[in-house]
């Protein structure tokens, strides 16, 4: 049509008498560009949207956010988690609701720690020649900046919150609200001092929790070990134990031999089978000598007796009979080196003893291991010994090993395995105690921020009782439980995993021995050990800490904080709380308090690694001083991969910065990447899905501007009520009806890919594929007041304001350029609500006849294509199609043009034959010099002989309007 007149008999050209679509809104996005000049006309579009719900007496909505740790630039998976959350405050503020989300950081811990020991050590300073203050001075200031940082890039994603009161962990106020926080468990008395083995890192001096374990491959040496059986009772007989004919030695096998200097029992089971073997003879031809000779008895379980005859190069052996453990005592396999090692080794029934790996024996350091501890307790043993220091060195009391390195701590070999473990081996080996080594790959728990190994060490800490009974005599892990049957899970089976985490989790250790976090601020009686419970004291720490942050702690004399109590009879614990501590009070400080805001709030929303960390640090926290979790319900993504499925790492080259995206293509296009996937799931980004994204930004981008473009100059005067609308509007709004239902409840329950999914479907199906192509006829040539014409800008604009609508929380911006372009004075669009759908929309029957009607279409179209490829036909405006087929076919074209359909210039329905076939005649009629439509009444109306008769009625009223204006 744009050549329209070119071929007029009259010569006129047509070309400014067609309604062609025009608008400033461009076909191309250039969103890096504009996206920042949006947001600077948002200003601070969150105190915007809250002063508007609130004076509309919107229902609130609370999304208490997870602080991600500031410490360097928002990666990928900040992106992911930062948009998610977005979604749900931009959906809740379509929906209507009043929206409290304050952004947060975490700031205590030892990345942070780490960085600033480095800046010293630059500087030619030891952390330990800087005092407490100083160096926590510089943690603050570091944190300080990156939160700075940090903010910016998310705001520059198009996150909407309350950055103007955002929290973080070491602000003043909020130390001394974790402080008051962790005194209630202090004086409930979920809170004790024990001594027990604890995941210990020598790199960071640190005990750790499980949440901050990660586990990784690594090749353990592994050893098999000859105790010595030095004592039986009456249960053994002689011919079993005869000393005369070679003393038996329980075998034990173990990963780490470094621990075998604090080895004090040996575990067995209960109902496992032992036998004692005796060794016939050793394999020959071996390039070695082996440790095991003919005659040595030895103690197995029956189940894994062939495997370690195996690692021992055994080639016979004799059972010589049954023999149960209990009653035994071994020698230290290092006493004929020490008398250090000079104590009996008692055999231990355990529950943990398997024969599943292994010798059916477990060699038990109740320092440096859980179930060690437990059943070393469990037989009535107090003592627990102490051998390595928090270096991770052999204490100078242990002997034959003094100072020896299990982990290097310090230089190029940081984080790997020292000397201990080869020169345990060494004197094993020269004690004539060791059976047979090896090595073994398996997985071995490793910091999740230092990434090196950690070690089982038995030291002092701080615990939470999660089986103590409370005072509604419950405990701490059953009201965990019940708030976990209580919440609501996105996805629902993120409710099976954090129970089971829950269920077997041990007690909570909170403390650490480190500088840069919040205080374990309290005083311990030294005479009998247990915490000072005085609220008057307690107010004195917590109103200091307000006042000065927790460096008063360290820096106040004690008198400060004691008052009438006497400083000299107590302890000042200088420990600092484990960081999910500190964020699993957030909830405390964030959301009680607050005039706008309530507790427990309505979701968290994190990734699937927080069920062992944020989710259950805050449950854990809330159940414990309020007797419930802080939410109602918790949504959960998983991680994000490249395109091939890999972990993303730098050393690999295979992230994806989102900075660099949102420079090249913009925030939108990263936003709708988020909005695509299924975020429950890991998934997956690069160039090529980006590049995929950026056609299903095309396609929402092309919608939009073909609606602004139709609809120039629309106003309510021109809009036609729904009576007068014809099926194929009808049908069209009944779309916008279901898709209106499925939006809101797709937001509802946070399926934001059960939005975009389908907005995209209807935007390429229905509308583009269908609607606009059908349409366009009529919205470039009608006569401005034909009902047809209203009909379709009418359905139009209510489109484009659904649309608008339910795309705002996900491609905010251009939403945003959409509705200022058309309506530049009506404010943003951000704070819209989705539009009421009026219900009479709701039309099965043109859903029904529509189904119908395009199935025949795809028939059609397809012929179609195909004179085109022959070059039968130029156009559709070419053909009048003749289509036979069952009437039962045909019956859904009922009251409609099937020319305007198919778009042709003219068609023929025939009921006939079994399937519908089509034959594309040449439609044999004049061209309208303006809508290039061959049809029988062009040439009808004398004045214009070159039009059909509606292009001329259209041109006849365009010219008296002219004529008139």
């Amino acid at each position: 049509m744009a050549d329209a007149g070119d071929n007029s008999p009259t010569g006129r050209d047509y070309r400014d008498t067609v309604f062609l679509p025009e608008t400033p809104f461009p076909m191309r996005g250039g969103l890096p560009q504009k996206e920042p000049l949006i947001l600077e006309q948002w200003g601070d579009l969150y105190a915007t949207l809250r002063k508007q719900r609130q004076a509309e007496g919107a229902p609130l909505y609370v999304l208490h956010d997870g602080p991600p740790y500031a410490n360097g630039d928002i990666h990928i998976g900040h992106a992911l988690n930062k948009t998610l959350k977005d979604f749900v405050v931009r959906s809740r503020f379509l929906l209507g609701h009043d929206v409290d989300y304050v952004p947060g950081w975490d700031c205590h811990g030892l990345p942070i720690e780490w960085k600033i020991e480095e800046q010293f050590r630059a500087r030619g300073r030891r952390k330990d020649e800087v005092s407490k203050a100083e160096f926590r001075q510089a943690c603050r200031e570091y944190a300080a900046g990156w939160i700075d940082v940090q903010r910016e890039q998310f705001k520059r994603l198009g996150i909407t919150g309350d950055w103007a009161n955002r929290y973080a962990t070491m602000d003043f106020p909020t130390e001394a609200a974790i402080v008051a926080e962790f005194h209630k468990f202090k004086n409930s008395g979920q809170l004790y001092r024990g001594s027990k083995p604890v995941m210990w890192s020598p790199v960071e001096r640190t005990a750790l929790a499980d949440a901050e374990i990660e586990y990784h491959d690594h090749v353990s040496p592994t050893v098999w070990v000859k105790f010595p059986v030095v004592a039986a009772t009456d249960d053994h007989p002689d011919d079993l134990l005869s000393f005369r004919t070679g003393t038996p030695s329980v075998v034990i096998w173990t990963t780490t031999p470094w621990t075998i200097p604090a080895n004090r029992a040996i575990s067995y089971g209960p109902d496992i089978a032992y036998g004692l073997y005796e060794v016939a003879a050793m394999e020959e031809g071996l390039e070695f000598e082996p440790w095991a000779k003919p005659g040595d008895r030895l103690i197995l379980a029956d189940k894994l007796a062939e495997e370690v005859f195996k690692a021992a190069k055994i080639a016979r052996w004799t059972r010589v009979g049954d023999i149960s453990p209990s009653g035994l005592e071994c020698a230290h396999p290092l006493a004929p080196l020490s008398s250090g090692y000079g104590f009996s080794v008692p055999l231990l029934a355990g529950d943990h003893v398997t024969d599943d790996a292994g010798t059916g024996f477990v060699h038990t350091a109740p320092g440096h291991g859980a179930d060690d501890f437990e059943v070393w307790k469990a037989h009535g043993h107090h003592e627990v010994p102490d051998t390595v220091d928090p270096d991770g060195a052999y204490y100078p009391h242990v002997p034959l090993f003094a100072g020896l390195k299990v982990l290097e701590t310090e230089g190029k070999k940081t984080g790997r395995f020292g000397p201990a473990n080869p020169a345990v081996i060494d004197k094993l080996i020269e004690a004539g105690a060791l059976l047979a080594r090896g090595r073994l790959e398996h997985s071995y728990p490793h910091s999740w921020r230092s990434k090196a190994p950690v070690i089982f060490r038995n030291t002092p800490q701080w615990f939470i009782r999660m089986d103590k009974p409370l005072e509604d005599d419950g405990t701490l892990r059953e009201r965990a439980l019940a708030a976990i049957d209580s919440t609501a899970f996105h996805p629902a089976a993120g409710k099976n995993r954090i129970r089971s985490m829950v269920e077997g989790r041990p007690d909570w250790l909170i403390s650490r021995q480190r500088a840069w976090g919040t205080p374990l601020a309290m005083y311990v009686d030294k005479e009998t050990g247990q915490p000072l419970h005085d609220p008057e004291v307690d107010a004195r720490i917590v109103a200091a800490i307000a006042e000065g942050g927790a460096d008063a702690w360290f820096t106040r004399p004690d008198a400060d904080f004691l008052g009438q109590h006497d400083p000299d009879r107590y302890e000042k614990v200088e420990d600092i709380l484990d960081v999910w501590f500190d964020s699993g009070c957030t909830h405390a400080f964030t959301l009680e308090g607050r005039a706008d805001t309530r507790w427990p709030a309505d979701l968290y929303l994190e990734g699937s690694d927080q069920h062992r960390g944020w989710f259950q640090s805050n449950l854990l926290e809330g159940c414990g001083t309020r007797g419930r979790a802080p939410y109602e319900a918790v949504l959960t993504h998983g991680f994000t991969l490249d395109e091939n499925g890999e972990k993303m790492s730098k050393s690999k080259g295979n992230t994806t910065d989102p900075a660099t995206v949102i420079k090249e293509s913009g925030a939108d296009i990263l936003r709708l990447w988020v909005a695509l996937v299924d975020y429950a799931e890991d998934q997956r980004i690069g160039k090529q899905i980006l590049q995929t994204t950026v056609d299903a930004y095309r396609k929402l981008r092309n919608t939009a501007r073909y609606l602004l473009g139709a609809l120039a100059g629309f106003d309510e005067a021109e809009r036609l009520p729904y009576d007068r609308m014809p099926p194929l509007e009808k049908f069209i709004l009944h779309r916008l009806w279901e898709l209106d239902r499925d939006v809101r409840l797709a937001y509802e329950s946070y399926r934001f890919q059960d939005v975009i999914r389908p907005v995209l479907e209807f935007c390429s199906n229905d509308l583009s594929a269908l609607y606009f192509d059908i349409r366009k006829d009529s919205l470039y040539c009608d006569r401005p007041d034909a009902d047809r014409r209203r009909a379709a800008r009418t359905v139009m604009d209510e489109v484009f304001l659904r649309l608008t609508a339910w795309l705002a929380p996900l491609v905010p911006f251009t939403m945003e350029e959409a509705w200022t372009t058309r309506f530049p004075d009506a404010g943003t669009n951000c704070a819209r609500v989705i539009p009421e759908t009026p219900g009479e929309w709701r039309n099965r029957a043109e859903a029904e006849r529509w189904a119908g009607v395009q199935t025949v279409l795809e028939i059609v179209n397809e012929a179609l294509e195909a004179a085109r490829r022959d070059k039968r036909i130029g156009g559709a405006l070419d053909a009048w199609p003749v289509v036979a087929g069952p009437a039962d076919a045909f019956a859904p074209f009922d009251g409609l043009d099937a020319a305007e359909v198919f778009r042709t210039s003219g068609a023929e329905l025939v009921a006939g034959g079994d399937a519908v076939t089509v034959e594309v005649r040449l439609a044999d009629h004049p061209k309208c010099a303006r809508s290039w439509r061959r049809v029988p009444d062009v040439g009808s109306d004398p004045d214009y002989p070159d039009l059909s008769a509606r292009d001329a009625d259209a041109v006849r009223w365009m010219d008296a309007a002219r004529a008139a204006g």
